[in-house]
């Protein structure tokens, strides 16, 4: 008789998390803390045929989680970080502003060189919140498991159902459910954050006490460039005059100045000026040249050339081309050089290429060598998930939670919203966020509950040390202020 061979199924996965002690002194203040580090796996509930089939495991997610020895659960806030992309891990908030170690990568014109530094955070935001980051999917060493698609994960509510799943079960699984709770996020992750905002009141009834928004887009229609859609160059234009100052072209003017001129411009000439189309007069349209020109740095030909209508990757390149030079798009402060200075866009973002080998570095080695954590798979910075990610929910429409945000903060009037603007940010332009804020479907009463800040740097403000330092403390009182406790 011949044996028949029964298929071995593969070993369910299993949760490798990695606790490990700390201790930091925080402004004299001795803080002992617990670190865990590792995967967290995800399972649905399977039902086929009205029949329950157990939970089936769809991904592992990378997480790292401080918490304070000896705290009253009942009093500690705790706050969910995570950066944006989509495609970006935790490593940015994670290494650069908010926990306990951070990286030391220098600043514009005088960066650290490999292999870079690490040290204590004497500013962490865990001297007034435990802090968990979460990596999405195919993002850090999260991945999906084991017969899953990967892809199932790469769009807006997708990603949405895992991260609010990994905040459930960490909550119940740490008894926090009566914590404040706070979420951050960063760029992309503040349109997941305004989302998930809603998300965890309606799914699961968890009410936040506070968001901190930094580098906030909460509408994509504030930063699209699309044919006969001149909203985002006029939203845009404030931050091509900061730049421009902060490499000399508007001479010993006032950065405060030339924001004031250019807000004013581009919510009233400007948006005129674009609407006229071919109606514009010829003075008219001199004018607004020579205004666009001068707030820019471009020269009256550029601006005259590309129909008054200044892209921002063309800026980027543009500006200092005269030097050979480019600017960068997540901070504006930066400059690098191209192959060659006949190029309509930058081949690479010089900010980007500034702090990816510090924070990607500094990682690795934080995991395994002091957090105990090691894991084959490569830490994903930065992943390409972003080309195939899924938007199917807006189809037809632009992308936006700004109506998620709305209808959170009037179901939970105690909702308080810190955003973090930084002046030389060419991804996400403080003018932009600042629109869409002024209209949010709220109660007038409700606006008190939106606090801003500004800084002198780019898309990560805390690259630049006294940013750094400002926002750490401006990110603790807000926690003091709205944990309710």
């Amino acid at each position: 008789m011949s044996e028949e061979k029964t298929e071995e199924k593969p070993e369910s996965p299993s949760d490798d998390l990695v606790t490990t002690q700390h201790s930091i002194t925080v402004k004299g203040r001795e803080l002992n803390y617990t670190a865990t580090t590792g995967r967290v796996v995800l399972r649905e509930e399977v039902i086929k045929d009205g029949v329950f089939e157990g939970h089936k495991p769809k991904a592992e997610v990378f997480l790292t989680a401080y918490t304070l020895d000896g705290a009253d659960p009942l009093k500690r806030p705790v706050t969910f970080a995570f950066n944006g992309g989509p495609g970006s891990a935790s490593v940015w908030l994670h290494m650069g502003l908010l926990g306990p170690r951070r990286v030391l990568s220098g600043d514009v014109g005088d960066l650290t060189p490999p292999p870079y530094g690490i040290a204590d955070n004497e500013e962490t935001l865990l001297a007034e919140s435990d802090l968990v980051f979460i990596d999405p999917v195919s993002t850090g060493f999260s991945r999906a498991a084991q017969g899953e698609k990967p892809g199932s994960f790469h769009g807006y509510q997708p990603d949405i159902d895992s991260i609010a799943e990994i905040i459930r079960l960490w909550t119940s699984r740490n008894g926090r459910w009566m914590s404040p709770k706070f979420l951050c996020g960063e760029s992309y992750g503040t349109l997941r954050a305004a989302g998930l905002a809603e998300h965890l009141q309606k799914k699961h009834g968890m009410y936040l006490n506070g968001l901190m928004l930094i580098s906030s887009v909460l509408d994509f229609a504030t930063l699209e460039f699309n044919e006969g859609h001149d909203l985002a160059y006029t939203l845009f234009l404030p931050t091509y005059a900061a730049i421009a100052h902060y490499h000399g072209l508007h001479g010993d003017r006032p950065l405060e100045e030339v924001l004031a001129e250019a807000e004013e411009f581009a919510v009233r000439d400007y948006p005129y000026a674009l609407a006229r189309g071919n109606r514009l007069s010829d003075v008219e349209r001199a004018a607004t040249i020579e205004k666009l020109a001068r707030l820019t740095g471009l020269s009256e030909e550029y601006v005259d050339a590309v129909d008054l209508r200044i892209e921002h990757i063309r800026f980027f390149t543009e500006l200092l081309r005269r030097d050979r030079r480019t600017v960068g798009r997540i901070d504006g402060r930066f400059t690098g050089w191209d192959t060659d200075y006949g190029r309509e866009g930058i081949s690479a973002d010089p900010s980007i290429d500034a702090i990816l080998g510090p924070y990607s570095a500094t990682l690795n080695h934080y995991l395994h060598a002091e957090l105990g954590y090691s894991n084959d798979l490569p830490y994903e910075v930065l992943s390409r998930v972003i080309e195939q990610w899924s938007y199917k929910e807006f189809e037809g429409r632009h992308v936006t939670t700004a109506g998620k945000l709305s209808a959170a903060m009037r179901a939970n009037p105690h909702l308080k919203v810190h955003v973090a603007f930084g002046w030389y940010d060419g991804a996400t332009p403080y003018f932009a966020a600042e629109h869409l804020l002024a209209h949010l479907q709220i109660p007038k009463e409700l606006t008190a509950n939106i606090e801003s800040a500004y800084y002198p740097a780019g898309h990560m403000m805390y690259v630049h040390e006294p940013s750094r330092v400002k926002q750490s403390e401006d990110l603790a009182n807000f926690v003091r202020s709205s944990s309710n406790t």
